[in-house]
């Protein structure tokens, strides 16, 4: 296990159980934004970069791996979705895929089936192993303690996303190194063990300051985070790191659609909100007509992810952000256009770190 990691190029450092951690981290966002240049801009000026792990196959995850260290990267992290059981398939359920099948034949596109996946979780996990990643994150639920043991085995540094102190202190309890705290201004999927509940809903900050209160493993804060005014009053509350996802979606290295960077910087759009209707699981985007159409929508991740998977493409090709699914979090009208690096360095600059 890495008790200690410095980080190439910054003066990322991070003492497990001192909470010396002071830096950014890229949120690793599924759905093609996470990409390794991304990352590797991210890394550069100082920061962590991340890569999602998340609806890609093995094959594609390791070969982004290697791209990323192709491009002289050799510290980051990857981020993979903890399976959980699958959903019976009930009527609330079918009436919702009737509903999308309505949407879909109106842009001329078929919805997907409803199908489990444990997205390749065995192939992936063994993958990282084999390519020593050096952070790991987990997100949707905690993994075995066999699995954290084998991570450690690999000198992996491991990292639980949570949005509860229950969760929490089971994380700690099973060996993570440290907690990713997910408050719920952040934008996309929710991280809660249990989709039934949204999690804590205190102000990030005052979050922080509760697992701080009781936690002795390093808090890394996520949730609406955009400038370095807001990553000093987490440090502040106790985390040892902030992390962003939302404040990089429109940096040039980004992966994010067309449709959706003009739905952050039109002012067309002006609140987010919470919804189940894209994937089955609570997420928060940008609050367009589909969402609003679909308030209902019921729990049921991953297999809705796969239902409305061509609808959501199909949204895309059609510049529709009235229907397709714009992940982002709470204060999304601060974000800035510039290269990945040159914000980092910014933040860095307006956080005092």
């Amino acid at each position: 296990m890495l008790d200690e990691l410095l980080f190439e190029g910054s003066f990322f450092y991070m003492k497990k159980g001192e909470g010396d951690m002071r830096t950014i981290i890229q949120a690793p966002m599924a759905g093609g934004n996470a990409t390794p240049a991304l990352a590797h801009a991210v890394s550069e000026a100082g920061g962590l970069g991340f890569l999602a792990g998340g609806y890609k196959t093995t094959e594609a995850l390791k070969e982004e791996i290697h791209s990323l260290r192709t491009l002289g990267t050799t510290t980051f992290g990857v981020n993979l979705f903890v399976p959980q059981a699958p959903n019976e398939r009930t009527t609330a359920i079918e009436a919702h895929i009737t509903a999308l099948t309505e949407e879909a034949t109106l842009l001329g596109e078929q919805v997907g089936t409803y199908v489990f996946s444990d997205d390749e979780w065995t192939e992936k996990v063994q993958l990282l192993i084999d390519e020593r990643v050096p952070v790991v994150s987990f997100t949707f639920a905690l993994p075995s303690t066999q699995v954290i043991d084998a991570c450690k085995r690999a000198n992996m540094y491991t990292i639980q996303t949570v949005t509860t102190l229950v969760e929490a202190k089971q994380a700690v309890a099973q060996g993570i190194d440290a907690i990713c705290l997910q408050g719920i201004e952040a934008g996309g999927h929710r991280a809660a063990f249990d989709d039934a509940d949204t999690g804590d809903v205190l102000p990030l900050p005052q979050l922080v300051a509760q697992f701080a209160a009781v936690l002795d493993v390093p808090i890394i804060a996520a949730g609406g985070i955009m400038n370095g005014q807001m990553i000093r009053d987490v440090l502040d509350a106790g985390a040892t790191a902030a992390q962003l996802g939302t404040a990089f979606l429109c940096c040039p290295e980004s992966g994010t659609k067309p449709t959706h960077i003009k739905a952050l910087t039109s002012g067309v759009f002006t609140e987010t909100m919470l919804t189940r209707a894209y994937t089955g699981r609570i997420a928060r985007g940008l609050a367009n007509d589909f969402m609003k159409r679909h308030q209902e929508a019921p729990q049921a991740y991953p297999e809705m992810h796969y239902v409305s998977q061509s609808l959501r493409k199909k949204a895309a090709a059609l510049d529709r952000p009235d229907i397709l699914a714009m992940w982002a979090g709470v204060n999304f009208e601060q974000i800035r256009m510039m290269p990945a690096g040159e914000l980092v360095q910014l933040l860095m600059k307006e956080a005092c770190l």
